[in-house]
């Protein structure tokens, strides 16, 4: 159990975070994890479907969930005073959710569509889709969130339950509280409300294949109509960020803003979109907080005119330039300070604060790695940096991806 006091308004946030997402479904039902967030809003022993949504709106609050790769998550935002029946109702669903083929049917239904309306008539999502599967072969980060779409159509009621029985016990929970209380008064609510549920003994801590050594780049094209902007996608394996050792994530993130961050300032930006006029937009991503290896990831839309290979190879070009002229000092504190600044406005989102807390608990990190994590970003240092992108930047463990319209009859015949 974490809380996070915040008295300037009274109001807090509940969130129970499930240490379950998408990379532990059984092979074949993909999808599933998603599905059961959209059916723990259905009815329990005590309450109708839709009504602890209902009761939740009726009293000026706000609530949903959200499914990652490691995780589930469920969250309300009330006023202070309700916080006990916000547990008494969550404590409920954890233990005694109620389904039926008839109720999980038509949540199936919306879970497509969903998946209709972001991935299947998205081709960037459908790009997103392939890469990830390119870039992991073995490990099931390489299967998609929303579930691939002949396995989600044939997921139902007791599919969800098998799932929900394993998964959603208190001893693969973490409970974060901020806002309007207090410690003390958490720890009282938590016992009476979550305590008398029996932990399952038969619970064991996920286990997963790993991926196997990356020894050559993967290379995809992806053609579809519906794309009217031709770029180049490019990722490459990534350490995470682990409990004790977040150097090296911490370099990483520092990496991704001088490489790929604010335009006007950073690698690429300066070098592809300004000096050499060769990209309308250039990007570089990098989220550390996974509980396995990651992506470290770029983007490059070419400018009018320039070709995915000439924009592929300017890419390459930066990098390598960047790779032997080292981190910029200046654009560095500038970063640092930025960050130092990011922190202290973090402070006045007590939401946004437990959202860090339950995923960081979540992937394995604890709550000294989370309050350690400002400092170690502003420990870094330029050689730090540049050891982690020689690590991380190796052409062997990379997926590149051209995703351009297909050729029309005249342009094949010219």
């Amino acid at each position: 159990v974490v809380v996070i006091e915040d008295h300037r308004a009274p109001v807090v946030v509940q969130m129970i975070w499930y240490r379950v997402g998408a990379a532990d479904e059984v092979p074949g039902k993909s999808g599933i994890a998603h599905l059961l967030e959209h059916l723990m809003f259905k009815g329990t022993e005590l309450r109708a479907p839709g009504e602890f949504s209902r009761i939740v709106e009726e009293n000026g609050g706000s609530e949903n969930a959200f499914t990652s790769w490691d995780y589930t998550a469920y969250f309300q935002r009330v006023a202070a005073d309700l916080l006990p029946q916000m547990m008494e109702m969550e404590a409920d669903r954890m233990t005694h959710l109620q389904l039926t083929e008839a109720q999980t049917a038509p949540e199936l239904s919306v879970v497509l569509e969903e998946r209709a309306q972001r991935t299947d008539t998205n081709p960037g999502a459908l790009y997103r889709e392939q890469a990830q599967a390119a870039q992991f072969l073995n490990h099931p980060y390489g299967r998609p969130i929303i579930g691939w779409r002949h396995e989600v159509e044939a997921l139902g009621a007791d599919d969800a339950l098998q799932f929900y029985r394993r998964h959603y016990v208190p001893n693969n929970a973490t409970l974060v509280v901020a806002g309007d209380v207090t410690p003390e008064r958490v720890r009282a609510l938590a016992e009476q409300y979550y305590g008398p549920i029996p932990k399952n003994p038969d619970f064991t801590a996920r286990s997963r294949v790993s991926e196997p050594p990356q020894t050559a780049a993967r290379r995809l094209v992806f053609e579809d109509p519906r794309i009217a902007q031709p770029y180049v996608s490019r990722s490459y394996l990534a350490p995470e960020r682990d409990s004790g050792a977040q150097d090296t994530a911490a370099a990483l993130v520092l990496l991704s803003d001088l490489l790929g961050g604010d335009p006007a300032t950073s690698v690429l930006g300066r070098r592809l979109q300004f000096d050499r006029q060769v990209a309308l937009y250039t990007s570089a991503y990098y989220s550390p907080t996974s509980l396995d290896d990651t992506t470290f990831n770029f983007t490059v839309l070419p400018a009018p005119g320039v070709d995915l290979a000439d924009a592929e190879a300017a890419l390459d070009e930066e990098l390598a330039a960047f790779l032997k002229s080292g981190v910029d000092p200046d654009a560095l504190a500038r970063l640092k300070r930025q960050y130092a600044a990011d922190a202290i406005y973090a402070l006045d989102d007590a939401q946004g604060r437990a959202r860090q807390y339950g995923a960081a608990l979540s992937t394995g990190l604890t709550v000294q790695d989370v309050q350690d994590w400002p400092a170690i970003l502003q420990a870094v240092s330029a050689d730090d940096i540049l050891a982690a992108a020689r690590a991380v930047l190796v052409p062997e463990r990379s997926v590149t991806g051209w995703l351009r319209a297909p050729a029309t009859a005249d342009e094949v015949t010219q």
